[in-house]
């Protein structure tokens, strides 16, 4: 397909990264930096480098995904999500695999500062995260084709941004740092599950078994709502088991948010326009639960 000339290669660029889902990026950083600075450990260049890190490796994977996916014939011109670039013709494929590799490099180098803070452990976080992401559809053996990229997103969406927030600040990690990483790395999890329940089919078609396509459509509602369940109930342990406030309970405050998506996918499951609502609102309840978990972290 021609490249539009309706749409500037900005927006194109754009349109590779998608903006949307750097909520992702952010939730886990600003729980670590919470940690770090309730135990006297914030630091802020360690932090503004976890957060840098953070987003380049959102961006690099969404446009890893739409570089990887095109190439191995898993978009296809039905495809209900957002534009791909490469599938559409908006940015050559090499164009677009030449950006995937300047994003994932410009991580790595942030990432030799956070190496020389943390040693052996930031680095071994940093080359298994940059290693997974290109790993997540690329490759002869994709996670995401495998139903592992769930696991993959927990791991270092979740755990890895908050724990590896907090360790390059305090170079050490605490128990509860682990605990309060859990809701976090759930509901980015959750991002994904609705991302792939809205392609349920035309990844089924292409041979593509994520985890929604192994589920089924009721299968991936129900793991969605036990995701979002399991992260509600996180905080609530945190303040009767730990050494935290009633404040803990202040992510409570945003569970209007999940019900609401809730009715969505299990409703609207085979409409684009809703479920890319969906997706979008699952981003900002990580974040709107990670801004009010850091804010009972603190108080």
């Amino acid at each position: 397909m021609a490249r539009s000339k309706t749409v500037s290669p900005f927006k194109a660029w754009m349109l590779a990264a998608r903006p949307k889902t750097l909520p992702a990026a952010l939730s886990p950083v600003v729980v670590g930096i919470a940690l770090a600075y309730r135990n006297g450990a914030f630091r802020w260049l360690p932090s503004t480098a976890a957060l840098l890190i953070a987003l380049l490796l959102q961006v690099g994977v969404n446009i890893a995904n739409d570089y990887f996916d095109h190439v191995k014939g898993i978009d296809q011109p039905d495809r209900k999500g957002p534009t791909r670039v490469t599938q559409s013709g908006l940015i050559p494929p090499e164009r677009v695999r030449l950006g995937m590799i300047i994003v994932f490099a410009l991580a790595g180098l942030i990432g030799v500062y956070l190496v020389i803070l943390g040693g052996w452990f930031a680095l071994l976080i940093g080359l298994t995260a940059i290693l997974s992401a290109l790993a997540y559809s690329g490759g002869p053996w994709p996670l995401a084709s495998h139903g592992l990229g769930d696991l993959f997103v927990f791991i270092y969406f979740g755990l890895a941004g908050v724990c590896g927030t907090y360790y390059v600040q305090a170079l050490d990690l605490p128990l509860w740092v682990i605990v309060a990483a859990v809701p976090v790395g759930l509901l980015i999890t959750a991002i994904l599950a609705v991302n792939n329940l809205r392609d349920i089919e035309t990844d089924r078609r292409a041979g593509k078994n994520t985890l929604a396509v192994i589920f089924g459509q009721r299968g991936t509602v129900i793991y969605f709502v036990v995701l979002l369940v399991i992260a509600y109930i996180v905080p609530v342990l945190m303040w009767l088991l730990g050494p935290f406030t009633l404040a803990m309970l202040l992510p409570l405050l945003t569970f209007p948010l999940p019900i609401m998506l809730i009715r969505i996918i299990s409703r609207y499951a085979d409409n684009g326009p809703a479920m890319n609502k969906a997706l979008a609102g699952t981003a900002q309840l990580a974040l709107f639960f990670s801004v009010a978990l850091s804010a009972g972290i603190l108080f």
